[in-house]
């Protein structure tokens, strides 16, 4: 027998008590000022194919039931007891010498929330704990127990004859309670990630009710059926069933598909037993009529699933958002979708706002002549950079064309899937406003010197170093400056006021609307950077370059100025000098600046509110 000796404490300060009152007396008879201190530990579950039971962890229960009982199983009288939560420890006092046993009953959680009872024993074959009979649903806390025999005994020692106390064993709860997981193998990620529903109904169940102080289960539930939903948890806490009794059940899965349909699926199950402090496991191989679609579905769940990763993000190294083979697009095609070499989807989004409701069709030459469905998304997010696994690269699938035929697919080759031609459907109107954007330009980054990762941006010049934080803002001006530049009612104002648009020679040399119109729309390369207004200058622009302070790009959507600042050095790039009214004259300081704030509804980006940049913390 392992003996443990505790060393007798006759000096120990009063602790925090798990009760209003920090004692529990047995009985109104005297007590000694011997005390003697038990620490409490609990076991890890048995698992039915990994052994826990060794993972001792100290007691953190939320409440603590014990009593001392004699060898004759009678509840021993005159004892005082006080748990101490801080450091998982019972302080027993007015023990006198004999055999006893100390049950423990620990409790993680809210019991009442469960409408389990505890009740006071007084012969160790009591009914201590009683579950609800008629249980309607999982229990939410964890119940532990143990039972532990000691001895107190009389040791001469420097006082005189002391009191100490021998432990047969060391004092472990054990839960008696069971924990039941539900796990699922899917064959296609996509059908896993479109789960619309998934629970199990136990049938007529049998659980035990009634818990003694002996440590047996007593009493049966009302067999009631027993659903538990397993969309938000797998795992759920039982009482264990009685004996010989199995228990059964059926799994039910809802799934949609991207076309809008449901299908469900229910599997049977039988289990031996809920036992206690065991995890049982019941996996469910799931078939499912969308196993061989070979359409990437992305659902919410699949984003969370997937963790994509985000472009142009507060933490993303300056090497990576200025290297324009990494980091560049072109307004008209904000939305970049290609097939890697390993055969994935890559999906890459230059927006400050969601796309909703995204269908990717592809056409491939080797497969067919007509687009087919390839991807289909719930929420495209903003400023993703998404890949994920292509069914027909790895196995034969299926999918719907454009004409509604259904089309064998696979498995394709790096090269074959390398030809994929690709377009976007979408109903959301925000996608309107992107296909509206027809003369597109092609938008990367530069530091022009600047360094930004010191606090100041590193100033070399009239530069300073671009952040992230702007190079967001960056998308948002030019996807709007490219949609505007094909708005009727931009066209509109120009013609109003074709007689106050002269070029370079001064107000005699009048440039046409035509001229104009062709010289916004043509494509262009910009390499935009952050100018540093240190020196007096809040604007750079000419050739394929251009920049504005950090105040302008923050403001751009509401303040005539910012955009002021902006068309003067978007005058500079379609090749005006300060002698037009591209720059310091009435097209930019007064028909585009207010044009584009008093439109701003109309634009795709129609609010400082996607990006919050004046609020981001990484800015100057």
């Amino acid at each position: 027998m392992n003996r443990i000796t505790y060393v007798l404490l006759c000096c120990i300060a009063l602790l925090t008590a798990c009760q209003s009152d920090p004692w529990e007396e047995t009985a109104s008879h005297p007590t000694t000022e011997e005390g003697f201190v038990f620490k409490l530990q609990y076991d890890g579950f048995d698992d039915a194919t990994t052994r826990s039971s060794n993972q001792r962890l100290d007691a953190d229960y939320d409440r603590v039931e014990f009593c001392v009982m004699n060898p004759d199983g009678s509840k021993a009288e005159g004892i005082k007891s006080l748990y101490d939560p801080s450091n998982s420890t019972i302080r027993l006092e007015g023990l006198r010498e004999g055999d006893y046993r100390l049950l423990i009953l620990g409790i993680k959680g809210d019991a009442t929330a469960d409408g389990v009872q505890i009740q006071t024993i007084r012969r160790i074959d009591d009914e201590w704990l009683r579950f609800p009979a008629d249980l309607q649903k999982p229990l939410e806390a964890e119940y532990f127990y143990s039972q532990t025999p000691f001895s107190v005994i009389k040791q001469a020692g420097a006082a005189g004859n002391e009191l100490s106390v021998t432990l047969g064993d060391e004092i472990v709860q054990k839960r008696i309670i069971g924990r039941t997981d539900f796990t699922f193998t899917f064959n296609n990620l996509y059908v896993e990630t479109a789960l619309d529903s998934r629970h199990v109904t136990l049938q007529a169940p049998r659980f035990r009710t009634g818990f003694t102080g002996a440590g047996t289960f007593t009493g049966q539930s009302n067999g009631a059926d027993l659903s538990l939903d397993l969309l938000t948890t797998d795992s759920y806490l039982l009482p264990p069933t009685t004996d010989g009794e199995p228990l059964h059940g059926e799994v039910e899965l809802t799934t949609r598909s991207y076309r809008g349909n449901t299908t469900r699926r229910a599997y049977e199950f039988t289990l031996e037993q809920v036992a206690p402090n065991r995890i049982a496991r019941i996996d469910t191989p799931v078939t499912h009529p969308d196993d061989q679609s070979a359409v990437v579905f992305v659902t919410e769940i699949t984003l969370k699933k997937v963790d994509p990763k985000y472009i142009l993000q507060d933490d993303e190294p300056h090497t990576v958002y200025t290297d324009a083979s990494q980091r560049s697009f072109n307004t008209a095609q904000p939305l970049q979708i290609s097939v890697t070499e390993e055969g994935l989807l890559h999906v890459r989004f230059y927006s400050p706002r969601n796309l909703k409701g995204a269908l990717i069709q592809a056409r491939i030459p080797s497969v067919s002549g007509e687009f087919f469905d390839l991807a289909y998304f719930d929420r495209i997010p903003a400023f993703v950079d998404f890949y994920g696994e292509m069914p027909m690269a790895a196995r034969k699938s299926f999918s719907r064309t454009e004409s509604g035929r259904i089309l064998e697919i696979g498995p394709l080759s790096a090269t074959e899937l390398a030809t994929a031609e690709f377009r976007i459907l979408s109903d959301d109107p925000f996608w309107a406003k992107l296909q509206a954007i027809k003369h597109g330009w092609k938008i990367g980054f530069s530091l022009y010197g600047g360094n930004p990762e010191l606090p100041n941006g590193g100033p070399v010049g009239n530069w300073m170093g671009i952040r992230p934080v702007h190079c967001r803002e960056v998308v948002a001006l030019f996807l709007n400056f490219t949609y505007m530049i094909d708005m009727p009612e931009h066209e509109e104002i120009l013609r109003a006021n074709v007689d106050r648009l002269y070029g370079n020679g001064g107000i005699n040399d009048k440039v046409s609307v035509e001229v104009v119109l062709q010289q916004m729309r043509q494509p262009r390369t910009l390499n935009v950077g952050l100018v540093y207004p240190g020196n007096g200058v809040i604007g750079l622009g000419g050739g394929s370059v251009f920049g504005a302070y950090q105040q302008a790009w923050f403001q751009h959507y509401f303040n005539t100025y910012s955009c002021e600042i902006m068309f003067h050095e978007l005058g500079h790039v379609m090749g005006y000098s300060h002698s037009s009214s591209f720059t310091y004259g009435p097209w930019a300081q007064e028909l585009m600046n207010h044009f584009y704030v008093d439109h701003i509804s109309e634009m795709p980006i129609d609010s400082p509110s996607y990006l919050n940049s004046a609020q981001n913390p990484n800015k100057y």
